[in-house]
C-alpha cells in the first residue's frame, strides 16, 4: 500500500477523541440574521413543529413573540417550560429557568434571544453561557442571533447605526455552533414588515424607522451578516477537509492561510476597539490571534482607572478566543516586535495613533507602528480607526470586591504613582548633600563636590523612580549654582564655563537616574517572576514527596495561600466522587459554585464570566484523566486574578496539584490491586491446600462410621484407631489454620500477648516430643543437649509448639534419626532439629527462606498431608520472641537442618534459706524454679 495514501494515526486519533466529545456534547443550531424581524424566531419554531411532529421531544425554554400574533401561533403544541421569578431592586423579573432545563433534559430545546443579560442574581450574567452549559450537559440547543450583537463588530454596528448595542456575544459562541441557519429579508421587505407591525408594536416601530430601521443601515447590517455567515460556512468546509485529508482520502492537506495576529493593547480608550478589529480580522483569515500589552516604567505609573481599563481589555480579548500577555520592557516596540516573533505572528494590529495637542505637536516622534515596522520590518501593521460609538467596558466586579476589602486602596498606595514621598526625598537628598559639602568646600574642588551631588541622584533613583530622581538633578544643579559658585548665594554665573559644567551635570544626573530606575524596574519585573517560578518549583518539589491525598491538600494549600494570599481551600474528591467540603468553610465560600466548577470543569466565580460577584474564584483541578476536585481561592489583591501571568500562574498550580492528587490516587489503587492480587493467591494456595487434606480425613472418617455397625467385634478396635488417628489429621489442621490467624492478629497489634515465664529447655523438648509422637510414630529421635542449659524466658506453650511442627515436619519428608540439640551462647538459646532425609529440594537452593511463608511446601505436588502452614506458625512464634530461624542443608552428611535462636538474658537468682518466709513455706518448685548454677 502506498505510504503517502495511509492515514495519518495522530490526526485518527484526533478524530476519534473529536467525535467522542460531539456525542457526549449537545448540538447547537443558532438562527442567524442581519436584523431583527427577518423571521428568526419564526423559522426556528416551524422547525420545531417539524421536529415535534416528526416524534421527537421538543421543549420550549424561552421564545420572545414581541406581540406578534404569528410568531405565538406556531406555539400551539409545543410544551412550555415554566419561567424562574427574580426579585431584584424590589420588582418581579422573569427569567429562563436553567436548572428546570437541565433536570427535563429534552430533545430539543429553543432558547430564543442569545445575547439577553440575564437579571442579577442568575447563575450566570448572559444568556449564552446559559446555552453553553446546556449543550455541555449533552442537550441539542436551538436559539437566535442578530449581527449587531457579536462583540467584534459591536464598534463597527455602532459607527454605522450610531446606535450602541450594550448586550454583546462572543464570536467564539457563534464559531463553535454546529449548525447557523441565516435567516435574511431584504431591506424593503423588512421596512414593509415594519410598517405592518409585524416587527414592532406600533410606537416601538415609528421609533425603529426613524433610528436603526433605516435603509442604509439595513443594507450594511446584511452584507456584514452574509459575510459573517460565509465565514462560519468557509470553516465547515476547511473543517471536512482537514478531516477527509486526515483519513487518507486523497484531499491536499496543504492550506494557503496567513500568519498569527497579535493585538497590542494599549492605555486608551480605544484599546477595546483594537481588540474588537483583531478578532474580526482573525475570524475572516481563520487564524489563532493574540493580545498583549507592554508595561513600561511610565505606564507603570498609570493611574488606577487606567489599569482597570487595561485589565478589561484583556478579560475582552481572551472572551474573543484570544491568549493574552502582560509584557515588560522599556519600549513598547522592541516588546512587541520580539513577542510576535516568538508567537510567529505574521500580523500586528494597532491603535491609530493620537493627534498631539498643545506644544507637544511640534516634536517630531514615531508612533506605535512606525516604531515596529522600524523593530521587525517583515511584520505586516494594520492600524485600527476611531471606533466611533461603541460600548464603554463595564467595570469589573472585582473591583467591589477588592474596595470592600479596602485592598484596593492599599493597592493604589503601593504603586509607584504616589510620588509625594520621592519628591520629598528630591529636596531632602539636595540639601543633605549641600550641608555635608558646604565644611568640604574649601577642601575639594568643586568636580568631586559635582560627583557628591549625582551621588544623591543616584540614591533617590534607586529607591522612588526616574521623576523624583530628575528633580533631584534640576535641585542639585541649582544648589551647586547658588552655594558653591561664584558669587555664591546668587544664581549668577561669573565664569560662562560654568554653564558647560551645569549641563552636563544636569544631562548626566538625568540620564543616570534614567537608567537607574530602569535598572529598578527590571529588577522588580525579574523578582516578580523569580517569585512564581520558585513557588512553583517549591510546590512541584514537595507534591513529589507526597504519598496522601490529605498531604497533597495541605501542601497545595500552604503555597496557594503564600502566593496569593487570602484565604485557600482544596477540595478533593471523596470515595462517592464528591467534593469533600469541610465541615465550617470559610467566610464568603459557596460550595455550590464549587460543585459546578467540578462538574462542568471550568474556572468560575472572581474574574470569570460565571458568578462573577463571587469573592472567591473556583478553579478546577484538571489532571490528564479526569478532575480531581477544586481550588477555591479568595485572594489578598483580587486585581491580581486579572493579569494574565497571575491567573495562569494559578491553573498551573491547580494543574501541579491535579497531578499530584492522580497519582496518589493511582498509588491507592495499585496498593489495593496487589493486596487483592496477595488475597486472591493466597485464598487460591489454601483453598488449593487444604481440598485435598481436608477432603482425605472426612471421607475416611465418613467411611468409617458407616462402616462400624457391619464391623465385628474384633475388628472394632482397629476401626476405632483409624477413626482416632484421621480425626487428630483433621485436628492438627484446624489447629494450624487458627494458629496461624492468632499469631498474625497479635502481630498486627491484636489481643494475644505472649506468656514469658523462666523455663527449663529440657522440659520443653521432652513435652514437644511426647506431643509428636503420634506423627512421629516408631521414629527414632535422639536428643543432645547441653549440661549447662540455664532456664530462658520465653512462652512455654508456643515454642512447644515449634519443636513439634519441626519435628513432624521432620518425620514427613526426612528420614530417622531425628536429632534434637540444644545449646547456650552468649546472650543467646540455640536449638537445631536436623533429620537424616533427602534434603531440602534443589529448587530452594540461596532462597530456603521462602519455606516459611504461608501455604509454601518443599514439593508442590506431594502425596504427604500438610496445608504448608507449619513453618510459617514456627516463624511467627520466634519472631514474636525476637528471635530468627533458618533452614539449610545439614552440614555433614545428609538431611535438612533447622535452627532456631532465641534472644535469652541471665535468670534471676534464688534467695537464700536465711530470706525465705517465716512460715517456713518452700521455695517454689516446678519449671519456673532452679537451683543456682
Amino acid at each position: 500500500m502506498p505510504t503517502d495514501l495511509r492515514p495519518d494515526p495522530d490526526a485518527l486519533i484526533a478524530q476519534m477523541r473529536a467525535e467522542e466529545q460531539r456525542v457526549q456534547r449537545g448540538r447547537l443550531r443558532i438562527y442567524f440574521g442581519a436584523n431583527a424581524g427577518v423571521g428568526k424566531t419564526w423559522s426556528m419554531l416551524g422547525a420545531a413543529q417539524r421536529e415535534r411532529q416528526a416524534g421527537r421531544d421538543v421543549l420550549v425554554g424561552v421564545v420572545e413573540t414581541h406581540g406578534r400574533a404569528e410568531t405565538a401561533a406556531l406555539l400551539d403544541g409545543l410544551p412550555v417550560l415554566p419561567r424562574r421569578t427574580l426579585e431584584h431592586g424590589g420588582r418581579a423579573r422573569t427569567e429562563f429557568d436553567l436548572d428546570a432545563a437541565l433536570q427535563r433534559r429534552p430533545a430539543v430545546l429553543l432558547v430564543d434571544e442569545l445575547a439577553h443579560s440575564n437579571a442579577p442574581g442568575s447563575r450566570h450574567a448572559k444568556r449564552w453561557q446559559d446555552v453553553q452549559e446546556l449543550v455541555a450537559a449533552g442537550i441539542e440547543v436551538w436559539t437566535a442571533l442578530n449581527v449587531q450583537h457579536l462583540e467584534s463588530l459591536n464598534g463597527t454596528v455602532g459607527a454605522i447605526t450610531g446606535v450602541r448595542v450594550h448586550e454583546t456575544v462572543p464570536d467564539t459562541v457563534l464559531d463553535e455552533a454546529d449548525e447557523v441557519v441565516f435567516v435574511d429579508a431584504t431591506p424593503d421587505e423588512l421596512a414593509a414588515r415594519l410598517a405592518a407591525g409585524k416587527v414592532y408594536l406600533p410606537q416601538q416601530a415609528e421609533r425603529a424607522a426613524q433610528n436603526f430601521f433605516r435603509k442604509g443601515n439595513l443594507i450594511a447590517l446584511r452584507e456584514i451578516a452574509l459575510r459573517r455567515t460565509a465565514e462560519h460556512v468557509e470553516d465547515d468546509v476547511r473543517g471536512w477537509r482537514v478531516e477527509q485529508s486526515g483519513g487518507g482520502h486523497g484531499v491536499p492537506q496543504a492550506w494557503n492561510t496567513s500568519g498569527a495576529l497579535l493585538a497590542c493593547v494599549g492605555p486608551h480608550e480605544d484599546a477595546a476597539h483594537t481588540v474588537r478589529t483583531a478578532a474580526r480580522l482573525a475570524g475572516q483569515l481563520n487564524v489563532r490571534w493574540h493580545a498583549a500589552y507592554v508595561e513600561t516604567p511610565r505606564l507603570q505609573r498609570l493611574p488606577a482607572p487606567q489599569r482597570d481599563r487595561i485589565l478589561a481589555v484583556l478579560q475582552l480579548a481572551e472572551e474573543l478566543g484570544a491568549e493574552t500577555a502582560v509584557l515588560t520592557g522599556s519600549a513598547v516596540a522592541p516588546a512587541l516586535a520580539e513577542h510576535a516573533r516568538q508567537l510567529n505572528c505574521a500580523t500586528v494590529v494597532v491603535g491609530r495613533a493620537h493627534r498631539r495637542t498643545g506644544p507637544g505637536r511640534w516634536w517630531p516622534a514615531p508612533g506605535t507602528a512606525q516604531a515596529i515596522g522600524s523593530a521587525a520590518p517583515a511584520l505586516d501593521i494594520v492600524e485600527a480607526g476611531e471606533p466611533g460609538s461603541s460600548r464603554r467596558l463595564p467595570s469589573a466586579l472585582w473591583r467591589q470586591v477588592d474596595d470592600a476589602a479596602g485592598g484596593g486602596a492599599q493597592e493604589d498606595a503601593d504603586r509607584p504613582s504616589a510620588r509625594w514621598p520621592g519628591y520629598g526625598a528630591a529636596v531632602a537628598a539636595s540639601v543633605a548633600v549641600t550641608l555635608l559639602a558646604l565644611p568640604l568646600s574649601g577642601v575639594l574642588e568643586l568636580t568631586n563636590i559635582v560627583m557628591l551631588y549625582l551621588l544623591g541622584v543616584v540614591g533617590v533613583a534607586v529607591r522612588f523612580g526616574r521623576v523624583p530622581a530628575a528633580l533631584a538633578a534640576l535641585l542639585n544643579v541649582a544648589a551647586f549654582d547658588f552655594v558653591f559658585v561664584s558669587p555664591q548665594l546668587s544664581f549668577a554665573v561669573s565664569d560662562v564655563q560654568y554653564l558647560v559644567t551645569f549641563g552636563v551635570m544636569l544631562g548626566v544626573g538625568l540620564l543616570v537616574g534614567q537608567l537607574t530606575a530602569g535598572l529598578r524596574f527590571s529588577a522588580g519585573v525579574s523578582a516578580g517572576r523569580e517569585q512564581r517560578m520558585r513557588s512553583l518549583f517549591e510546590l512541584t518539589r514537595e507534591l513529589s514527596a507526597a504519598l496522601e491525598a490529605s498531604q497533597v491538600v495541605d501542601i497545595a494549600t500552604r503555597a496557594v495561600q503564600q502566593h496569593f494570599g487570602g484565604q485557600a481551600v482544596v477540595l478533593p474528591l471523596d470515595d462517592t466522587d464528591r467534593l469533600a467540603v469541610p465541615g465550617v468553610p470559610p467566610a464568603g465560600f459557596d460550595p455550590s459554585v464549587a460543585d459546578w466548577t467540578l462538574r462542568h470543569g471550568r474556572s468560575a466565580g472572581l474574574g470569570t464570566a460565571t458568578l462573577a460577584a463571587q469573592g472567591w474564584r473556583y478553579v478546577p483541578l484538571t489532571a490528564p484523566m479526569r478532575v480531581r476536585g477544586v481550588l477555591a481561592l479568595a485572594p489578598a489583591r483580587p486585581r491580581w486574578l486579572l493579569i494574565p501571568e497571575q491567573a495562569q500562574h494559578l491553573e498551573t498550580l491547580a494543574r501541579q496539584v491535579a497531578i499530584a492528587l492522580e497519582r496518589v490516587h493511582y498509588v491507592e489503587v495499585a496498593q489495593r490491586a496487589v493486596l487483592d492480587m496477595e488475597s486472591e493467591r493466597l485464598r487460591n494456595a489454601l483453598l488449593g491446600a487444604i481440598s485435598h487434606d481436608v477432603r482425605t480425613p472426612l471421607t475416611a472418617l465418613i467411611a468409617l462410621a458407616e462402616s462400624l455397625p457391619a464391623q465385628s467385634d474384633e475388628a472394632l478396635p482397629a476401626a476405632s484407631r483409624a477413626i482416632v488417628q484421621q480425626a487428630h489429621q483433621l485436628h492438627a489442621l484446624v489447629s494450624n489454620l487458627l494458629d496461624m490467624a492468632r499469631l498474625e492478629s497479635g502481630l498486627a497489634g491484636g489481643s494475644v500477648r505472649l506468656r514469658r515465664d523462666w523455663q527449663s529447655v529440657e522440659e520443653v523438648v521432652g513435652s514437644a516430643i511426647r506431643a509428636a509422637r503420634p506423627a512421629l510414630g516408631a521414629l527414632e529421635v535422639r536428643t543432645a543437649l547441653s549440661a549447662d542449659l540455664p532456664l530462658v524466658e520465653f512462652d512455654a506453650v508456643l515454642i512447644e509448639r515449634v519443636l513439634v511442627n519441626l519435628l513432624e515436619n521432620a518425620a514427613k519428608y526426612g528420614a530417622p534419626p531425628i536429632d534434637v540439640a540444644a545449646e547456650a551462647l552468649p546472650g543467646l538459646l540455640r536449638i537445631r532439629v536436623r533429620d537424616h532425609g533427602p534434603g531440602l529440594p534443589a529448587a530452594l537452593r540461596g532462597r530456603e527462606h521462602t519455606l516459611f511463608d504461608k501455604f509454601t511446601r518443599g514439593q508442590a505436588e506431594s502425596s504427604t498431608p500438610g496445608v504448608g502452614l507449619g513453618l510459617a506458625i514456627c516463624r511467627a512464634v520466634v519472631l514474636a520472641h525476637g528471635g530468627d530461624i533458618a533452614a539449610a542443608g545439614a552440614a555433614a552428611g545428609p538431611g535438612a537442618e533447622f535452627t532456631v535462636t532465641l534472644p535469652r538474658r541471665h535468670p534471676p537468682a534464688v534467695p537464700e534459706a536465711a530470706e525465705l518466709p517465716d512460715d517456713g513455706a518452700s521455695a517454689p518448685q516446678g519449671p519456673g524454679a532452679a537451683s543456682p548454677e
